[in-house]
């Protein structure tokens, strides 16, 4: 005994639509580069970056005056006093040196610290988003390797929103 059941296609694919796990994605990277505490960050970086070059610029015309002075006096300096300032030179260079690369050491840590701080507090927002919107899962755009993904899944804007607001907040 056979019994024909008759389902449309189309039901089908609603009933499929309905019950299918919703899935979003967020650009963490559009967040920090928009977001107002991103923004704030990125500022900040640019400050203490600034700072540092305007110390590095200066202990680099200090070098400069030195070189030109052992340049043009050199002949008319005892070899010990020569020896004595292009040492110092050299120890300059070097110290110069150490100090790029501490600043750049420095400049490093403070970033992953600000941008760790800021992904701290929008990983709350991301959740709360999530919920209201009814996503089971919210992936990062470039972690996830999403190749192509629906406008509608991103929730990058809206998550930027929301943080923003809460940020606003929280100062008041």
């Amino acid at each position: 005994m056979t019994i024909a059941i008759g389902v449309s296609p189309v039901a089908v694919g609603e009933v499929l639509a309905q019950n299918a796990a919703r899935i979003a994605y967020i650009d963490v990277q559009r967040i920090l580069a928009r977001s107002s505490a991103g923004v704030a960050a990125r500022e900040q970086l640019e400050k203490d970056k600034a700072a540092m070059q305007r110390e590095v610029d200066g202990r680099r015309t200090e070098l400069e005056k030195l070189k030109e002075e052992i340049e043009k006096k050199g002949a008319l300096l005892s070899a010990d006093a020569r020896k004595e300032k292009t040492d110092t030179l050299e120890r300059k260079v070097r110290d110069l040196r150490r100090l790029v690369d501490d600043y750049r050491a420095e400049l490093e840590r403070k970033e992953q610290g600000l941008l760790q701080k800021v992904l701290v507090d929008v990983s709350g927002v991301v959740e709360r988003v999530g919920k209201q919107k009814g996503f089971l899962i919210i992936v990062e755009k470039r972690g996830a390797g999403i190749i192509y993904g629906s406008p509608e899944a991103d929730l990058t804007d809206e998550v930027i929103k929301a943080f923003d607001q809460e940020a606003g907040k929280a100062k008041k």
